[in-house]
C-alpha cells in the first residue's frame, strides 16, 4: 500500500511499506502476539501512573519521573504499534510519514533524556541525601521535564526537516513497517551526504551526551555505596538497576531490533518497576484493597 509523503516543494510521493512479512500465517501470529504486548503495555504503564498519582507516599521526584516514563512509553509504543497491527490484519499501511517521523523521534529523545535525569536524581539522592530536598524539589522536577520535552521537540523538528527537504523521485519501497529517517533518506534522488552527516551528528550528540552522563552518574553512585550499610546498598542498587535496565528506544533500523524497541521495550518498564520495587507493589495492593472495599 502507498504512503503519502510531502516534501517542502509539495511534491506527492508514494512510498510502499513491505511490513514484517507477506506470509499470512505469520501475519496472524504476529498480530496476536503484538496485540497482547500492546495491551499489556497500556495496562501496565497506566496502572503505574494511576498508582503514583493516587498514592500520597509516592509523591517524590523519583516516582514523578517514573510516571513520566510510563507516559512516554505509552506514547512511543502508540506511534508505531497500532498502524503495524492494522497493516498485519487488514493490509492497510497508509500513514502520514511526516507525523510518524516527528513523534517517533520526539518520544525516543524524550525517553533517553528522562533516563538521564532519573540517573541524576538517583545520584543526588544517594551521594548528597542532605541536600536532596532542596536540589530536587518539585519545582525543579517540573522544570527538568519541561526542558526534556522542549529538547525532544527541537531534536524531532531537526530530524524531520532534514528528511522532508530532500527530493524523492526514484524507488519508493521501504523495507520496514514504519517511517524512520535512515530507510527514507535512502530513497532520495539527491545527494544525501551532507544531510546524513547532519542527522547523525544531531543524533550522536544527544545519545553520546546522555550515555556519558548515565555512566558517570552510576559510576559515582557505585563508589559512594561502599560507605553505606548493606541494606542501603541493596535498596540503592535495586532502584538504579531498575532504571538502568530500561533500554534506549531510539535510532534502530533493523526490523527485528526495531520490533524489540517499539513493541517489547515499552512493556519492560512496568514489569521491571513492579517486580523490583516494593513500594510500588505495596501501593498497588493498597489501591486494589480500597477498590474492593468501596
Amino acid at each position: 500500500m502507498g504512503v503519502v509523503f510531502w516534501n517542502i516543494n509539495l511534491v506527492v510521493t508514494q512510498f510502499v511499506f513491505l511490513g514484517l512479512t507477506d506470509n499470512w500465517v505469520l501475519e496472524i501470529l504476529f498480530f496476536m502476539a503484538f496485540s497482547a504486548m500492546y495491551v499489556l503495555t497500556l495496562r501496565g504503564n497506566i496502572l503505574i501512573m494511576v498508582t503514583i498519582v493516587f498514592t500520597p507516599c509516592l509523591s517524590t521526584p523519583m516516582y514523578f519521573f517514573l510516571s513520566n516514563l510510563s507516559f512516554i512509553d505509552i506514547c512511543h509504543s502508540s506511534v508505531t504499534v497500532p498502524k503495524m497491527l492494522e497493516g498485519l490484519l487488514f493490509d492497510r499501511k497508509t500513514i502520514s510519514c511526516i507525523a510518524q517521523l516527528f513523534f517517533l523521534h520526539l518520544f525516543a529523545c524524550a525517553e533517553i533524556l528522562l533516563l538521564t535525569i532519573m540517573a541524576y536524581d538517583r545520584y543526588v539522592a544517594i551521594c548528597a541525601p542532605l541536600h536532596y530536598p532542596n536540589v530536587m524539589n518539585m519545582r525543579v522536577c517540573v522544570q527538568l521535564v519541561f526542558v526534556l520535552w522542549l529538547a525532544g521537540t527541537v531534536h524531532s523538528l531537526v530530524q524531520t526537516f532534514l528528511t522532508i527537504r530532500l527530493s524523492y523521485c526514484g524507488p519508493n519501497v521501504i523495507d520496514s513497517y514504519f517511517c524512520n529517517v535512515p530507510p527514507v533518506i535512502k530513497l532520495a534522488c539527491t545527494d544525501t551526504c551532507l544531510t546524513g552527516i547532519l542527522i547523525v551528528s544531531n543524533r550522536g550528540t544527544i545519545s553520546l551526551s546522555c550515555f556519558l552522563a548515565l555512566v558517570a552518574s552510576y559510576t559515582i553512585i557505585l563508589f559512594s555505596l561502599r560507605k553505606q550499610s548493606a541494606e542501603g546498598r541493596r535498596k540503592a542498587l535495586s532502584t538504579c538497576l531498575a532504571h538502568f535496565m530500561v533500554p534506549d528506544t531510539s535510532f534502530s533500523t533493523d526490523k527485528l531490533v526495531s520490533v524489540f524497541y517499539t513493541v517489547v521495550t515499552p512493556l519492560l518498564n512496568p514489569f521491571i518497576d513492579t517486580l523490583r520495587n516494593e513500594e510500588i507493589k505495596s501501593a498497588m495492593k493498597h489501591l486494589r484493597q480500597r477498590r474492593v472495599f468501596s
